[in-house]
C-alpha cells in the first residue's frame, strides 16, 4: 500500500486489454450524488463479474463511496458536479473521482481521536487500495483522486 501524490497517468484505451471495462458519469455534489455513485459502481462491478458480497466487490465499492463522499464534503464547489470513472482492466480495478476544488487536496491519513465523527475515509482507502493518490485536473480547476485495487486472479482475467 502506498500513497502517491505524484501524478499517475490515467489508463488510455491503448493500455487497456480487450477485457477492460469502463464506466464514467457525472454526479451532483450532494450526499444523494455520492450515494448514487456508490450504487451504480456496485451494480457495474457485479455486471463485470465482481459479484455482490465478494471481498473484492465490497472493497472497491467502499473505496468509491469514500472518494465520492470526500468529493462532496471537501471538494464541492456550488453548482459544480463531481465525476466518477471506474475501470477494470486485467487484474486491477481503478476508481477515479474528479472534483473542481483546487486548494483542498487529500493528505495521507492523519491521527484521528477515538471519539471523532469523521476523518477516517482516506485511512480506509489507504488500507484497502494497493495504491492511491491524486493528480491536478488538466483541463480545468480541480483534482482527481484515484485508487487501485488488485482483483483476485479468478476475476482479473
Amino acid at each position: 500500500m502506498t500513497n502517491e501524490t505524484a501524478p499517475s497517468p490515467p489508463a488510455s484505451a491503448a493500455q487497456l486489454d480487450r477485457t477492460a471495462r469502463h464506466f464514467a458519469m457525472r454526479f451532483s455534489s450532494t450526499p444523494r450524488g455520492a450515494r448514487l455513485a456508490r450504487r451504480l459502481a456496485a451494480e457495474r462491478l457485479d455486471a463485470w463479474g465482481v459479484s455482490y458480497g465478494s471481498d473484492a466487490h465490497d472493497a472497491v465499492v467502499l473505496i468509491v463511496a469514500e472518494l465520492a463522499a470526500n468529493a462532496v464534503q471537501h471538494g464541492r464547489v456550488p453548482g459544480r458536479d463531481f465525476h466518477l470513472r471506474l475501470l477494470a482492466a486485467g487484474a486491477t480495478a481503478r476508481a477515479e473521482v474528479t472534483d473542481t476544488r483546487t486548494e483542498r487536496v487529500p493528505v495521507p491519513s492523519l491521527p484521528v481521536g477515538a471519539d471523532a465523527e469523521g476523518g477516517r475515509g482516506l485511512l480506509l482507502v489507504e488500507c484497502l487500495a494497493s495504491r492511491w493518490g491524486w493528480t491536478p485536473r488538466s483541463a480545468a480547476p480541480g483534482k482527481t483522486v484515484w485508487a487501485e485495487f488488485v482483483l483476485p486472479a479468478e476475476l482479473g482475467g
